[in-house]
């Protein structure tokens, strides 16, 4: 089945020759067709262009005078399988306890951890599915989940079974990260390297097995895992055929970033703390750095250099960091508007951002993120706005007309 969107206003991030990325000054370019087109078959992108060269046909279709279409947004790290929420923590913040005070005295991923062990596979599913929905409702049509409120074989796998159930049954795409080295448990505090051996050795095998997971991250930081330990990870990964990303230099300079880079990670995400030489690190290799202005925000933490970074010529991606600790919002448009205020990115660059860049970062750059022929058909339209300016100016506003996932239009 065919259907034409007609009459769109502007038709956001095309590409006749699809890119992988964009990076540096290029990140404020943003190629837009005004009074545009856009002919969807099944579930791919069929064509575009001018509203002068509009197919004729009995086709279905969406009158989209005065609105926008954007591809959906690639949100490419968040944790959203997880137990119940950790609004006491929040005030705990409030009080002036830090991110490391609240973890050291079993609060934090320690606390979702014990609450994943007590709730059942199929509730955590059912909550996972809320959030999804909640997602698509914002307009992203990818989302990457991490497994890591688990911390030990049993349920590290239960989330990872929620999260490949969650592929099947939802019009997103999804992509599975097995994180298992989210956190050191209690139990192995002061004998991490033990851990870090459960993971490759018991772990490890049986995720590659039951084809449970895309790729496998490190949470790579101060009072967490060592580069030592990160490195041990990536490279029995590697060998079973699972590429890295990594958390990385949330807390302070880690070695995090260097790690991936050297272990050719998907990417490297956080990234609070950059300086000269993680930015020569990334330079010039395949992996995207990812700053999650939400987690930023939500603990009132620094902001990472981005306009640093893109001034060298790094891309950037973002993501929200959707997680019941430190970003409990899986809303893109305001992470935009997040980008833009606290970051001093553009709309252009922070629309780059969280599409054609997030998208590499899930390894989808080929299926979504920008609107050219052959992707699948994740788009999102509109209301009448007045400019792509006023979606991270109208950081509140629901702007959100229409959703389509495969061809498909989504009621919200």
């Amino acid at each position: 089945m065919k259907l034409l969107i007609k009459n769109i206003a502007k038709l956001i991030q095309t590409e006749e020759t699809p890119r992988s990325w964009v990076a540096g000054k290029d990140m404020d370019q943003l190629p837009i067709l005004e009074n545009a087109y856009l002919l969807i078959n099944n579930d791919l992108i069929e064509d575009f262009g001018p509203m002068s060269q509009c197919p004729k046909g009995d086709f279905e279709s969406i009158d989209a005078i005065g609105k926008f279409v954007f591809p959906s947004f690639c949100d490419s790290h968040t944790h959203i399988v997880y137990a119940g929420s950790r609004e006491i923590e929040y005030v705990d913040k409030i009080k002036g306890l830090s991110y490391e005070e609240i973890a050291e005295k079993g609060g934090g991923i320690l606390n979702s951890a014990k609450l994943l062990a007590q709730t059942s596979e199929d509730d955590l599913y059912n909550q996972a599915l809320t959030r999804v929905n909640e997602m698509i409702s914002f307009g992203t049509g990818a989302i990457e989940i991490k497994s890591g409120y688990g911390l030990d074989v049993e349920n590290e796998l239960k989330m990872l079974r929620v999260i490949k159930r969650l592929k099947e049954h939802v019009p997103v795409i999804i992509k599975s990260t097995f994180l298992g080295a989210h956190s050191i448990p209690m139990e192995y505090r002061g004998r991490q390297s033990e851990f870090v051996d459960l993971i490759i050795n018991e772990m490890l095998p049986q995720v590659v097995a039951g084809d449970l997971a895309d790729y496998v991250d490190v949470f790579c930081d101060k009072g967490f895992f060592t580069v030592e330990d990160t490195e041990r990870i990536l490279m029995a990964s590697m060998k079973l055929g699972l590429q890295g990303k990594i958390h990385a230099n949330e807390l302070d300079y880690s070695g995090g970033v260097q790690a991936g880079v050297k272990y050719n990670a998907r990417s490297v995400d956080h990234l609070e703390f950059i300086g000269k030489e993680e930015i020569a690190s990334l330079k010039g290799s395949e992996t995207m750095p990812t700053i999650l202005p939400g987690a930023a925000f939500f603990l009132n933490m620094v902001c990472s250099p981005v306009r640093e970074m893109m001034n060298a010529g790094l891309p950037i991606a973002l993501a929200s960091d959707y997680n019941p600790g430190s970003s409990p919002s899986g809303n893109m448009k305001f992470v935009i508007s997040l980008a833009c205020i606290n970051y001093k990115m553009t709309p252009n660059e922070a629309i780059n951002a969280t599409t054609l860049n997030s998208a590499y970062a899930m390894g989808i750059e080929n299926e979504a993120g920008s609107i050219a022929r052959g992707k699948k058909a994740n788009v999102f339209i509109t209301k009448e706005i007045p400019s792509i300016e006023y979606i991270p100016y109208a950081y509140t506003s629901n702007i959100m007309d229409t959703i389509i996932l495969n061809g498909k239009v989504i009621n919200i």
